[in-house]
């Protein structure tokens, strides 16, 4: 099975040590996987959502952060990736990493950006990050670039969600982030 593949077991044990962080403060918190069928510990992207949406992490989910849930946001990050090729070496992940009952607040943001902060070493061979909304820019900004040197290229996008990618300016703005990171990752 895919969640057995050597590149993805660094993951598996991150996202274990993160529920087990989280859960001491909050009991019952919901850290979905990452794909075993994205890049794992070899990606050279990185595409950072806001927070695990229900068809990830909710009764009726799949257990992962995917492009292959059933929900508007993975069919819009699937659809774009497939029209600009960015399927190798790529991994999906949110700056929150837990699933919320709403937006989150910038306490929630910091604290998903330290954790986001933690997974990064195990990536290296990562290239470029694409920020997909307003809530992964600002914590990349300010919780997880002033600690970074020579750290990867950053490209700060529009959400693939549905109400951002309803508008063609923005559906065509994140395309061209996709196109970029294409060219980036090689």
């Amino acid at each position: 099975m895919l969640e057995d593949e050597p590149s993805v077991q660094p993951l598996r044990a991150f996202r274990e040590e993160l529920l087990a962080r989280r859960t001491r403060r909050h009991p019952g918190a919901v850290v979905p996987d990452f794909d075993p069928a994205e890049a794992g510990v070899e990606a050279r992207a990185l595409i950072v959502l806001e927070a695990p949406g229900p068809m990830s992490a909710g009764p009726d989910g799949s257990g992962f952060v995917s492009v292959d849930n059933d929900d508007a946001t993975a069919a819009s990050t699937w659809t774009l990736r497939d029209e600009v090729g960015l399927h190798a070496r790529t991994l999906v992940w949110n700056i929150v990493p837990w699933q919320l009952d709403g937006a989150p607040d910038a306490d929630e943001v910091r604290q998903g950006a330290m954790e986001l902060r933690r997974l990064l070493p195990l990536l290296p061979d990562l290239r470029v990050v694409v920020n997909a909304g307003t809530a992964p820019t600002s914590g990349w900004k300010k919780n997880i670039e002033p600690y970074l040197v020579d750290g990867p290229t950053v490209i700060d996008s529009w959400s693939p969600g549905q109400r951002a990618m309803s508008q063609p300016r923005k559906r065509d703005e994140l395309k061209r982030a996709f196109e970029r990171a294409t060219h980036l990752v090689g």
